[in-house]
């Protein structure tokens, strides 16, 4: 007898739901049996950083913040790209090197784009 080859397929996805479900169900069941619902106005009220919340939230942020933002994900992003190369350094050759200098060179030219129109200086 041969087994189907999507047999195997769906006795991983039934474990990979399960594998999911399975915790969920229990948080569920934990909270219907062990913590029943007890509300009250001080479980209900507005609760944020043990203050009374007062005023408007909302807050206007100055550009420079994004830019900043924009900037550190920029330079971020280089080091998740240079780790890998950098591992794995003594295999590759010389367009994966070349590619990584130009890749180095855009990134510095960035840098020095955003020194030139002040981004960097904190006001």
């Amino acid at each position: 007898m041969t087994l189907s080859p999507y047999v195997s397929l769906t006795v991983l996805f039934v474990a990979a739901l399960a594998f999911g479900l399975t915790p969920l169900g229990l948080a569920w069941l934990w909270g219907r049996v062990f913590s029943p619902a007890k509300p009250n106005a001080t479980k209900n009220a507005i609760y944020e950083c043990g203050l009374e919340s007062k005023g408007d939230a909302w807050v206007q942020f100055r550009p420079a913040y994004y830019l900043y933002a924009i900037i550190f994900l920029i330079f971020d992003v280089e080091a998740v790209f240079l780790l890998p190369f950098a591992v794995a350094f003594t295999g590759l050759g010389y367009a994966a090197c070349l590619s990584m200098l130009i890749f180095v060179l855009l990134l510095v030219e960035g840098l020095a784009w955003a020194w030139a129109k002040g981004v960097l200086t904190w006001e």
